[in-house]
């Protein structure tokens, strides 16, 4: 067969050359063979006729109308799925090896008489005009903090142009969220764009309104640093595709890093957010040149932050407790019956009354919980010690294992007074020291020594009665009995053979 680079020599061994046989021969073809490429002036490559034809039968030329109907009724039908109905459908007719020739003739004819693809336009970014943010969960990287599971979200800020990004730990896709991850990117930024784009996060949007229009507190929010609020198409989140994209990037490095440091456990919830500033600082590390374009147009910063939390006002239940977006918090028994302001931040909410910060409590997650402070209600059923046993919020009274531990111990050795003595016991923790309490009950329940209060509040009272937690010692292993138990087993191994 002659190939392209023959025929090149060919037609240069023309010019030179005394006739053709001889360029022919020099070029390694016949005489007939060169005259023709010289006439054509074409290459072997450019002579080929395109192959248009089957080298084999169609197995599937018989039903094939039958599969363009049902791709043609449900386009999003995989060819697997089509091949599998035709197996049930004609049994015995189809081998699970024919199964590659038909999604080569389904990928064949969609391209060819399928539906239309959607067409994604490229889009041309100007510095300082566009941020993007959304949150990211963060989950799948299994981060810890001092051992327990750390479920979070990060709530992640993009600049398109310069890709310049930054984010926050948070809990929930609340409005409070929002707002903080926003203004501490904004003032990590050191200015602010012309427009801020989101997804369309329910806690930003009226999503059931005709049309759909931001809420009242995001708006308010926007006009605080004069930003541009856009919002994306519903299920269209490529329209925010720079920061979805940024996601991805962001916890395929973040996992990287964690590989490298050799653990997912962190002491601290600080910890782990210095650990997140710094892999965002090495991220836009790169990123200066442009990122100085974004700076040089970016509008300043107003002199103050909006306030991030949501004001709401309780009144006090007479169980001393509070409802606050359908969780229950208890507050001083004192406050029962008044009405209290409460601030609703991003992790914590504040109960405040006559202008004086009463409690702060961390924020639960979800729906339907109750954080309940033992040290709320705790004088009052020490005086209704019935009401104890039924109480709805009983798992709160446990400060501690160890206090849940007493309270078996109590009710198994005295049925009928236990409930009192452990009322009693929560009570001293309240208004002397829960640790050393804690403490007492340790030493108590390790020795098998009956539980009484007389003997919890002498404890606590002396200072040298509770001792230090027993410490374990660990000799150090000597690997070379390890290594001589591996030598002999090996030697008698060798010996069997």
């Amino acid at each position: 067969m002659v190939t392209d680079r023959q025929v090149r020599r060919l037609m240069k061994l023309v010019k030179t050359e005394k006739s053709l046989s001889l360029a022919a021969a020099k070029a390694g073809m016949c005489e007939q063979t060169g005259r023709k490429y010289v006439r054509s002036g074409k290459l072997p490559s450019e002579s080929k006729a395109p192959h248009t034809w089957r080298t084999r039968s169609d197995p599937f030329a018989a039903v094939w109308e039958e599969v363009t109907a049902l791709l043609e009724t449900n386009p999003g039908l995989e060819a697997k799925t089509v091949f599998e109905h035709l197996q049930r459908t004609y049994p015995g007719r189809f081998a699970d090896g024919q199964l590659r020739t038909l999604q080569r003739r389904v990928q064949v004819w969609r391209a060819q008489e399928g539906p239309q693809r959607e067409v994604f336009f490229a889009q041309e970014r100007r510095p300082g005009e566009l941020a993007q943010s959304d949150f990211t969960h963060m989950g799948s990287l299994g981060v810890t903090i001092a051992g327990q599971p750390f479920d979070h979200l990060v709530y992640h800020f993009v600049l398109p142009y310069s890709n310049w990004e930054t984010g926050s730990v948070c809990f929930s896709e609340s409005l409070e969220s929002l707002s903080e991850g926003l203004q501490g990117a904004l003032f990590a930024l050191g200015g602010v764009p012309k427009a801020h784009q989101s997804d369309r996060l329910s806690a930003a949007v009226c999503n059931l309104q005709t049309p759909p229009a931001f809420t009242e507190r995001y708006a308010a929010l926007l006009r605080h640093y004069g930003l541009e609020g856009r919002m994306i198409q519903p299920a269209k989140a490529n329209e925010n595709g720079d920061v979805e994209q940024s996601h991805h990037r962001f916890k395929r490095t973040l996992d990287q890093a964690l590989m490298l440091r050799g653990s997912r456990d962190f002491e601290s919830r600080a910890a782990y957010e210095a650990f997140l500033g710094k892999l965002f600082d090495q991220l836009n590390a790169n990123r200066q040149a442009r990122f100085a374009e974004e700076v040089a147009v970016l509008r300043e910063l107003p002199a103050r932050r909006q306030d991030s939390f949501k004001r709401l006002t309780c009144r006090v239940r007479q169980g001393s407790t509070i409802s606050v977006e359908h969780n229950v918090y208890s507050v001083p028994s004192r406050l029962i019956g008044e009405r209290v302001a409460v601030r609703l931040y991003a992790d914590y909410l504040e109960v405040w009354y006559a202008q004086k910060k009463m409690e702060t409590v961390q924020r639960l997650r979800g729906r339907k919980n109750h954080r309940v402070n033992y040290r709320h209600v705790i004088h009052w059923l020490v005086r209704k010690p019935g009401a104890f046993a039924n109480y709805r919020y009983r798992d709160g009274l446990f400060p501690t294992s160890r206090f849940r531990m007493a309270l078996d111990v109590l009710e198994r050795d005295a049925p009928q007074r236990g409930h009192k003595t452990y009322l009693k016991i929560l009570e001293l923790a309240a208004t002397e020291n829960e640790a050393r309490v804690d403490k007492a009950l340790r030493v108590l329940i390790g020795a098998g020594r009956p539980i009484d209060f007389e003997t919890v509040q002498a404890m606590v009272r002396e200072a040298g009665a509770l001792p230090r937690p027993t410490e374990v010692a660990i000799e150090q292993v000597d690997l070379a009995r390890y290594d001589a138990m591996l030598s002999g087993f090996a030697a008698a191994k060798e010996a069997v053979r």
